[in-house]
């Protein structure tokens, strides 16, 4: 193909050379440019429009049709036009044409999409519905027709507003023969139709199924409570409608709100007694309303056992002088805690304490969950005792000391024979978190280890071994 054009080009020149310049006519192209330019046909309409654009301006180009946006942009004339082709019927058709595609969505059980189209119905009436609140209350129409700016709403108008006023601007700008009424003009058919007072119950029947059957979508979503407001809407027009009484008592039933939703059921029944559904319904509450009782009932006993339970740890702890010290912030111990075993509810039974023993030397602990008050150190030692870690074979009952720190941060030395209750007693030393800690140190280390201690507690600081 370029050889052709090359060649065409060529013979062009050499015809120019032997002919005389022309007096009249047509100038011819003055450059070999021009020349091929005008040998090749022209562009379609579509390809003149990013001739000579780069791949991304041909992009942003495209991106203004509606068919290529990748966000719909409001103030654009080819999507203002777009909806002002939906709404170009009554307000009662419209809403009626947005049921009828919410029907079609719920037979296929496609609840969110359904619930839209309803929601545009509603919204379409409920406008209506709003302009004949200001007109009865002798307030102005909001501004629709003659907005201040093509494009621009009244600051004042509802979304609806909004919308009419976006296709009436699409008709004026795309659709040429299109001209807004003025003030002084006869009325159209369609105004005549909107101001028919025949319409008004017919859009409010309508707006009451569309009410109820949004409200079905959001029993599907499980959006509970949208779904009693919708039913509220819809009693508001008619408080008789079957369907509101169900979906609002089903709803508030989901969320256990039982009261509610028997009253609901019962108004429901108060106006068609022999409906099944609600029927079914008042079962469903009254089982529900009995299963929550019991469990009330029962979450109430063991509250009180539990009480009853902290009184009796509290007075025996009373009784024994052993101090609880809370620090707001306890370990994570699971379930153990300072407690009455066996019986917990009974007052003979003894104190069990969790208990850490710690190896400072070595950086290392065991946890006893249950340290009982009439139990000694030798007893756990029997079987924490050998340690898998001691390779030095230094920690064993009659080769350690054990120690717990005092009220006033010092040590005590604890007798490995000693019961528990006897040490915990003395009023020297305190439970902190419901946790004992006793230190075990190898007995030809002790002492200097102590001596670390007090010099660490003397320094403000926390002993933390070597």
């Amino acid at each position: 193909m370029a050889d052709q054009i090359s060649s065409a080009a060529a013979a062009l020149n050499l015809q120019e050379k032997q002919q005389p310049p022309r007096t009249h006519g047509p100038e011819r192209p003055s450059s070999m440019e021009d020349t091929i330019a005008a040998m090749m046909p022209e562009l379609s309409a579509g390809r003149a429009m990013t001739a000579g654009k780069s791949l991304d301006e041909t992009v942003a180009e495209l991106k203004k049709s509606p068919l290529f946006m990748d966000e719909l942009d409001m103030d654009n004339e080819e999507v203002i036009a777009l909806q002002a082709l939906a709404y170009e019927g009554t307000p009662l058709e419209n809403a009626a044409n947005f049921k009828e595609q919410g029907n079609e969505c719920f037979r296929e059980k496609r609840w969110f999409d359904a619930k839209e189209f309803y929601g545009k119905g509603i919204a379409i009436l409920a406008a209506e519905e709003n302009k004949r609140k200001r007109k009865a209350a002798g307030l102005p129409p909001l501004p629709t027709a003659t907005p201040p700016k093509q494009g621009e709403p009244s600051p004042v108008a509802s979304k609806e507003d909004k919308a009419q006023v976006a296709a009436l601007d699409a008709k004026q700008s795309v659709g040429k023969e299109f001209k807004l009424p003025s003030a002084d003009s006869p009325d159209t058919a369609q105004d005549k139709e909107e101001e028919d007072p025949s319409e008004i119950p017919k859009q409010l029947a309508l707006l009451e199924q569309l009410y109820v059957n949004r409200a079905a979508c959001h029993l599907e979503l499980k959006n509970y409570r949208t779904c009693t407001i919708d039913c509220a809407h819809a009693l508001r027009l008619n408080p008789r409608n079957i369907k509101a009484f169900y979906r609002s008592s089903k709803a508030l039933l989901a969320v256990s709100r039982i009261d509610e939703a028997l009253d609901a059921c019962t108004r429901g029944l108060e106006v068609d007694p022999t409906n099944k559904s609600l029927q079914i319904i008042s079962s469903e509450i009254s089982k529900k309303a009995a299963a929550l009782s019991a469990k009330k009932a029962q979450q109430d006993a063991l509250d009180s056992k539990k009480s009853h339970q902290q009184k009796l740890l509290a007075t025996a702890l009373a009784a024994r002088n052993i101090s609880l010290k809370s620090t707001g912030k306890p370990p994570d111990m699971e379930d153990a805690h300072v407690c009455l075993v066996p019986d917990p509810s009974d007052p003979e039974s003894s104190l069990a304490f969790p208990t850490l023993l710690l190896y400072p030397l070595h950086y290392e602990s065991d946890f006893i969950k249950a340290f009982n008050e009439t139990e000694s150190l030798e007893q756990h030692f029997g079987y924490v005792f050998p340690l898998p870690w001691d390779h030095e074979g230094i920690y064993s009952a009659d080769k350690v000391e054990c120690y717990m720190e005092t009220v006033t941060g010092g040590l005590v030395k604890v007798g490995k024979k000693v019961p528990l209750l006897k040490v915990l007693s003395g009023g020297n030393v305190e439970v902190v978190d419901e946790l004992l800690k006793i230190f075990v140190v190898p007995r030809g280390r002790s002492e200097g280890w102590v001596r670390e201690f007090k010099e660490k507690n003397k320094k403000g600081g926390n002993w933390k071994g070597k």
